[in-house]
Parts: C-alpha cells; structure tokens; sequence
C-alpha cells in the first residue's frame, strides 16, 4: 500500500463568506481555522496548505461571554525602552474589532512559514460588506 499525498494541482479552494454576527469569538475562530487549515477536507495532510479561503463579514458584532471585555488584555510593544502598550478587549472592540478577529484566529494556526501562509487566506471586514464578489462565495455556517 501507498500513502496518498495530494499534489499542488489535485488541490481545490473554494471561497467561503462567514457572518459573524451574534457569534461567540472563540467558538467562530475555531471553526474558520479549521477551514482555513484544511482539516474539513478527506485529503487533510498536516504538512501541507489545503485549506480554503475565508472572508468574515460583520466582525464588530461578535460577543464574547464572561468578564472577557474588561479582562482580556492584548499587549504589543514599540520596541523601545517602557514602550509597552496594554489593550482591553472592550477598547479593541470598539477602535479595530478586524484585528480582534484576526489575532484570535491566527493564535489557532499553525506557527512558521505553513500558518503564515494560511493566514493569507483570511479576509476580516468590520461590516457586511466585501470586495470579493467575483470569487462567488458559498455562505459557510456552523
């Protein structure tokens, strides 16, 4: 017996548009990772990019559940002496609510050239609109 590993051509993406409205954003994140990795196909190989592409449309009406709004706390740094910087889920939500999407997903990916590489694949969009008609989009529930 053989092992079956697909190759560049045998390859399919498809686009898919996700409305996150009213969604939890641990819960959506999971989802759309596993889509983007390619884990929702029968020929899913770990080291490989076989996932698809996925917009989320509305990402500034997500909820989170708890204390999380005023707990969370998300840390960049200027790289300069005390340039630390702390943001509160609740501010995020409120000045980039993309980024708050987008760095929950990307926390699920793969680390290194391969999640890198599927993050490419995902398009955040804080209303309901999207630039990517062209691509007919198939509507992608959970």
């Amino acid at each position: 017996m053989k092992t079956y590993v697909p190759s560049a051509s045998d390859i399919d993406r498809k686009w898919y548009v996700v409305d996150a409205t009213d969604m939890t954003l641990g819960r959506l994140a999971s989802e759309v990772a596993k889509v983007l990795r390619g884990k929702n196909k029968p020929v899913f190989t770990p080291f490989m990019d076989l996932g698809d592409y996925v917009i989320i449309v509305n990402a500034d009406k997500i909820k989170v559940t708890g204390k999380k709004l005023d707990q969370k706390v998300y840390f960049r740094h200027s790289d300069y002496v005390g340039g630390a910087k702390f943001t509160t889920l609740r501010e995020m939500l409120r000045t980039k609510p993309v980024r708050v999407v987008e760095h929950a997903v990307r926390g699920m990916l793969p680390k290194g050239s391969l999640g890198d590489k599927m993050y490419t694949k995902l398009h955040v969009y804080a209303g309901g609109e999207h630039n990517h008609a062209a691509q007919k989009p198939e509507v992608l529930t959970f």
